[in-house]
């Protein structure tokens, strides 16, 4: 069966499109090629995997952990929680190069932070007071009130400082040191929180202390146990001036129970500030997801911060990084409220790239034009050579006219074949009149 024969002004539109494509070929193919290469170099695309360094179970940092799973889990991007003993340890594997991200807070470094240069921070998220607990029957061993309001009492009783890995025995020792205190009388243990608080309530242990956010299981559950009190740390200025790393901070009377009243009075602290910080080399689009996150997470007012006061480059112990300082001041980038985050963290990473290939292929592409128009009379002008030929030998007349007559014959039927865009059909025409007029003058000259 015969196919219908292509309507003639598609089959014209689409000559006219397949010799446009061929003559901005090469510079397309240049773009492309220009294309690939920023992609390769800049990388825009992060991981779909990364590894968070949390803490202990039921400890802040795991709850804030999950949290970030989940916020990151709708971006694509599958969170690995690795749980440690805490601030110290995951410094150690964020210097080993095991973990990507991690909470750290500070004082937990036994060296200058200068000296990490392949560790940056997002920013600093929440404070982490130091919290002392301790039974009031066990204080009034020390003191007949049952009331402890300096470390110096801490002597003789059974104080638990957590894991070494938890960062707060390093700290405490910087405290017992700076109190002129001998760590050879006191009574120390370095049980793990859960342990810890176990043997806490059942009066195996006096005292304990952890560092962490308000948000911490354990802490809450202790705030709210009869007998229980929370140490007031009257030095708290003093001891902020003392050591960078400190800040004075108060637990305002009532703030975790109003209809109890708890506490029944201020409570004077000394916090750390926890920062999450980042291995070097982690991806720009992974820290900027992170930073967002904790913009909604820690930018609430809380027990010891106002609304937006978190996260913050204040109280940084490492270098911030220039994508986490500049989500924190400007937040998330204008396409990323309106795209994807893949489309728009493309487009962001690529626009520059996108301008400089732009500014390249400009100037090249107006050779595209010429280019075309010399492609398509060529078609044309190519035949001109033969008629041109075939002329001369009538002019010589040395040749059989009807051998003549049959070549001119073959060049008509050939420039029959050719196809043009309509816009170059009077460059057919007139070829074709060209050789109509040679068959002219064959004919005078047979005569």
């Amino acid at each position: 069966m015969k196919r219908p024969a292509m309507p003639k002004a598609i089959r014209y539109t689409l000559l006219s499109i397949r010799d446009l494509a061929l003559s901005a070929g090469p510079f397309a193919l240049l773009a492309a090629g220009l294309l690939l290469l920023a992609y390769l170099w800049l990388d825009p695309t992060p991981p779909k995997r990364v590894t968070l360094a949390t803490g202990p179970a039921q400890s802040a940092y795991d709850e804030f952990g999950k949290r970030y799973q989940k916020a990151l889990r709708a971006n694509g991007i599958e969170v690995t929680l690795l749980a440690t003993e805490g601030s110290s340890a995951n410094l150690q594997l964020l210097r080993a190069g095991k973990v990507d991200l991690g909470f750290v807070q500070g004082g937990s470094s036994d060296r200058g932070a200068n000296d990490d240069t392949s560790i940056e921070s997002l920013g600093s998220l929440f404070v982490e007071p130091v919290w002392l607990f301790y039974q009031e029957q066990s204080a009034r061993k020390v003191d007949p009130s049952g009331t402890l309001t300096a470390l110096a009492q801490l002597t003789g009783l059974r104080l638990n400082v957590g894991t070494a890995g938890s960062g707060v025995p390093t700290l405490m020792d910087k405290l017992f040191e700076a109190n002129k205190i001998d760590r050879q009388s006191l009574r120390l243990s370095r049980l793990e929180q859960t342990p810890a608080t176990v043997a806490f309530l059942g009066g195996e242990i006096d005292a304990v202390v952890f560092a962490s956010a308000p948000e911490s299981l354990m802490v809450q559950m202790l705030l709210q146990t009869p007998g229980v009190k929370l140490m007031d740390f009257g030095q708290s200025e003093a001891y902020s001036r003392r050591f960078a790393f400190l800040t004075p901070v108060l637990l305002p009377r009532g703030v975790v129970d109003l209809a109890s009243d708890v506490p029944q009075q201020n409570v004077r602290l000394v916090a750390t500030t926890t920062a999450m910080l980042a291995r070097e080399g982690t991806h720009p689009a992974l820290l900027q997801l992170f930073v967002q996150a904790a913009r909604d997470f820690h930018g609430p007012a809380g027990w010891f911060n106002r609304a937006g006061a978190f996260p913050t480059t204040d109280h940084s112990e490492y270098p911030i990084s220039r994508e986490a300082e500049r989500t924190i001041r400007s937040g998330a980038p204008f396409l990323q409220r309106y795209l994807p985050f893949w489309l728009a963290n493309l487009v962001e990473r690529m626009w520059l790239v996108l301008g400089i290939i732009v500014a390249i292929l400009l100037p090249l592409s107006r050779i595209v034009p010429p280019l075309y128009e010399f492609r398509i009379r060529s078609r044309v002008f190519r035949w001109y050579g033969q008629l041109r030929e075939i002329e001369n030998r009538i002019q010589e007349g040395a040749q059989d006219p009807a051998l003549l007559a049959q070549d001119l014959a073959q060049l008509e039927q050939r420039v029959g074949q050719v196809s043009v865009p309509l816009s170059y059909a009077d460059e057919l025409y007139a070829l074709r009149n060209n050789i109509s007029l040679v068959r002219g003058r064959l004919t005078a000259a047979a005569a």
